[in-house]
């Protein structure tokens, strides 16, 4: 059921405006750098915690078993690499006109749409082959989406102070969700492949780890608020663990 199909994608991917309540919680102005180190480092854990334990070793266990070790090698190097020196483009392209924690916002909004297209996609045909696994897809979908929802609106939200701009972005990420079933069925269905979806899976990965490390956490160390950041993390690996363990 096509219908169906795109229904549970949309659930999915529109679960990441869940993650925008932070910014309707009446924050104290001295609790805001213990606020914002939690919210940062548990968006640490979740980006890279996704593209360690799911996209880097299942797209490569899946070009594995169609090509040789020298190809998988090279198309992964190749596939992350881009995805990291994309993250350096659009630093340098924002660091012209925005305030360092705005960055922060977009470059992650740009990270989960690439993220979440190739999710959606995944859910779509997931949900076609067989509905009991597209409900669990869209399940283990919406368990990450909701923190990478913080991870947009929070940053948007604090560096604007506008909650329009922050429900804005957050809300364009997750359409990008429904926004890949939708082209799935329409442009990709003939054409699709494992291997350009694990492409890019491997590209997204890398522009995840490099956000994360490059630009979060030097911003999440800056406050110095290590047992708030601690908690982030700690919080993070939970959810992730809960994610690809149950799931």
């Amino acid at each position: 059921d096509i219908k169906y199909a795109l229904l549970i994608s949309t659930i999915a991917g529109l679960s990441t405006m869940i993650g925008t309540f932070p910014i309707f919680l009446n924050i104290k102005e001295y609790k805001f750098k213990k606020f914002l180190s939690i919210c940062l480092s548990f968006s640490i854990a979740i980006m890279i915690g996704i593209s360690i334990l799911d996209l880097i070793p299942n797209s490569i266990f899946i070009i594995l078993f169609k090509y040789k070790l020298t190809f998988t090698i090279f198309i992964t190097l190749l596939s992350f690499t881009l995805g990291a020196i994309l993250v350096f483009i659009i630093n340098k392209l924002l660091k012209l006109e925005s305030e360092s924690l705005f960055r922060l916002g977009v470059l992650s909004m740009v990270a989960i749409i690439l993220h979440n297209l190739p999710e959606g996609i995944a859910t779509f045909f997931g949900s076609i082959e067989n509905p009991t696994l597209g409900i669990k897809l869209a399940i283990a979908i919406m368990l990450h989406n909701i923190p990478e929802g913080i991870a947009i609106s929070v940053p948007i939200y604090y560096s604007t102070n506008s909650k329009f701009k922050a429900l804005l972005y957050t809300f364009i990420s997750g359409l990008s969700e429904p926004v890949g079933a939708f082209l799935a069925y329409i442009l990709l269905f003939k054409y699709i492949s494992n291997l350009s979806l694990c492409i890019i899976l491997l590209f997204v990965s890398g522009i995840m780890i490099t956000l994360s490390i490059h630009e979060i956490l030097p911003k999440v160390t800056k406050y110095k608020e290590y047992k708030y950041m601690y908690y982030g993390f700690i919080l993070g690996i939970i959810i992730l663990l809960i994610n690809h363990f149950i799931m």
